[in-house]
């Protein structure tokens, strides 16, 4: 494998809206949402060592979950968990990690991967991780994954590339926030619009150049750790600043402001696992058109449910479709699928009336 390539597997975030299975204190990274036996930061990690030497792949995370990474990842050591003392969005993490990297090895080449997105295609998402480090190595390059829009999908930003590109590898015009439905439409209708995945590849010198020129402010917190960074000072100087990094994300910071930006069209399925809807899509469906997962079901009149239990539990439904049904511990979740994205507001109130440890 090549030396010179490197990961940063972002796996830092809650997942509240998969709530009650994901929560603060084991998010749904940590679980086998998908019932396969590997959970989905396992899923990911094996996908990337695929292409990138093990050792290589940084984990980024909050320091609440370290031990949850080194449980679930054997073969990952300490000095690979990147450990965010506060939550400050994508920007300030991914900075700091590929400072990490260019100290090791200013020569790299690196991919940001968020930790819960589900890929069948594996073969094919190393094939297109490659291409984009082959042109990273040897251009001044910030390049994306994007997606093939499947349907007007208002709960995606979108990357518009130049339409008259007839490589594989397309200058972006220009990112565009998360349309309405026609907005959506038109996009998909214009045929040089991609779903925006969250997935990066650059080399570390243009990640760098591009925080220095377009975050001068962040740069320079960061930049004065750098003698600090891959040795015993780093967690000190991180508990110190880290929390001083203004809350920003990749796209708004770097993406969106620089002039070298570059996407491929991935060749592979993908799902972004956001929402139980999103699970439900990807899951077999038995006869009743329920997609179960652990659970042992007998149902009448009941279609379209996603149901999610403990191992082997009898689960009975009756006159019952498009739910979502999901049982863990102390919480009964029976929740409409078409009004899943209010399940965030749903768990502030079950905070609040019933405190905070049921989140």
């Amino acid at each position: 494998m090549n030396k010179n390539y490197y990961a940063i597997l972002m796996a830092g975030g809650v997942g509240s809206r998969f709530w009650p299975v994901s929560t603060q204190d084991f998010p749904k990274q940590f679980h086998d949402m998908l019932g396969t036996g590997d959970t989905l930061i396992q899923k990911t990690f094996h996908r990337l060592a695929d292409v990138i030497p093990k050792e290589n792949i940084l984990i980024l995370t909050n320091e609440r979950y370290n031990d949850l990474v080194l449980e679930q990842l054997p073969e990952v050591e300490q000095r690979q968990v990147v450990l965010e003392p506060a939550m400050r969005n994508t920007a300030p993490c991914i900075l700091y990690a590929s400072l990490k990297i260019q100290k090791e090895n200013p020569d790299a080449v690196m991919i940001v991967a968020p930790s819960d997105h589900w890929i069948e295609d594996e073969a094919t998402f190393s094939k297109n991780v490659k291409q984009a480090f082959e042109f990273c190595a040897k251009n001044d390059a910030l390049m994306t994954l994007g997606i093939q829009p499947t349907f007007p999908n208002t709960g995606y930003g979108y990357i518009e590339y130049n339409k008259t590109a007839q490589n594989t590898i397309k200058q972006v015009n220009q990112f565009r926030e998360k349309p309405d439905y026609n907005t959506a439409k038109a996009f998909i209708a214009q045929g040089n619009f991609l779903w925006n995945a969250g997935i990066f590849m650059w080399s570390v010198k243009s990640a760098v150049n591009a925080f220095k020129t377009n975050q001068p402010n962040l740069y320079s917190l960061f930049e004065n750790g750098i003698s600090d960074y891959n040795t015993s000072s780093e967690s000190d100087f991180i508990k110190e600043n880290y929390p001083k990094a203004e809350n920003i994300s990749v796209d708004y910071a770097i993406m969106e402001k620089s002039n070298n930006v570059f996407v491929i069209a991935a060749e592979f399925d993908w799902n972004d696992l956001g929402t139980w809807g999103s699970l439900y899509d990807k899951l077999d469906k038995n006869d009743s058109n329920n997609a179960v997962v652990n659970a042992r079901t007998l149902t009448e009149d009941a279609t379209g449910n996603m149901i999610r239990t403990k191992n082997d539990k009898i689960v009975v439904v009756d006159g019952l479709s498009d739910y979502i049904i999901v049982d863990k511990d102390e919480v009964l979740l029976i929740y409409p699928k078409a009004k899943e994205q209010d399940i965030k507001k749903t768990l502030k109130k079950v905070k609040d009336e019933f405190g905070e440890q049921y989140g």
